[in-house]
Order: C-alpha cells, then sequence, then structure tokens
C-alpha cells in the first residue's frame, strides 16, 4: 500500500459520521445495509450520509451494488485490512516481538457469523 492510499483511508475515518457508518457496515457484513436502512441507522440526512459514503468509496474502505432501486453498501475489510498491515508493516524498528500484543489483539473478538442454512 502505498502512503498517499494509506492517508486517504485514515483521512476518511478520521470524521465521526463516516468512522461510525464504516463501524456500522462491518457488524453487517457481508449482507451490507441499504443507503436509506444506514441513514435511518446512524440517524443522519440521506443526503448528508451520501456524501460520507462517497468519501469513504474514494478510500476504498465501502463498494456499493444497486439492487432496483437501493444501493446496498458494505465494508471493504480486504482494503481495511490493508491499512491496518501498512500501519503495521514496520512495527517497532524492525523489532516484532514488540509488536506481538498489537498483532494478537486484533484477532476478532467474535467468532465470523454463519449463515443459517435453509431446510426443505
Amino acid at each position: 500500500m502505498e502512503n498517499e492510499s494509506a492517508v486517504l483511508a485514515l483521512a476518511a475515518l478520521a470524521q465521526p459520521t463516516r468512522l461510525q457508518a464504516f463501524r456500522t457496515l462491518v457488524q453487517h457484513e457481508p449482507e451490507g445495509l441499504p443507503a436509506g436502512e444506514l441513514a435511518r441507522l446512524l440517524e443522519v440526512p440521506q443526503n448528508t450520509l451520501s456524501a460520507h459514503l462517497s468519501v469513504l468509496a474514494r478510500a476504498g474502505l465501502v463498494s456499493s451494488i444497486r439492487h432496483s432501486r437501493s444501493i446496498v453498501y458494505r465494508a471493504d475489510l480486504v482494503q481495511f485490512r490493508e491499512v491496518a498491515l501498512f500501519l503495521l508493516q514496520d512495527c517497532c524498528g524492525g523489532r516484532p516481538e514488540v509488536c506481538a500484543p498489537v498483532i494478537e489483539s486484533l484477532t476478532p473478538c467474535c467468532p465470523p457469523k454463519r449463515k443459517e442454512k435453509t431446510r426443505v
């Protein structure tokens, strides 16, 4: 990852509404959320949220797909992982043992959501 890409992603997350939008989308992976539902959950006007989602999309942190008349947004966890790894890349001046506790703490606190099997 280039410095410029990392700065763009970190700047996108350095705003309260965008950070909360990204965190909410992470909570709703892998299904994502329609823009209107995300606006309702965050209690922000849809046009305001649209501007914030554009910033996150330019930074590569969210993606969208049109479903009929709504647009569903998803967090791009691969890109976010790249940002986190970029920050840890030169961890502690080449002394990885110093960063081991940080890296260990990056394991998810919750098991991944499993899709329920439909019974026929």
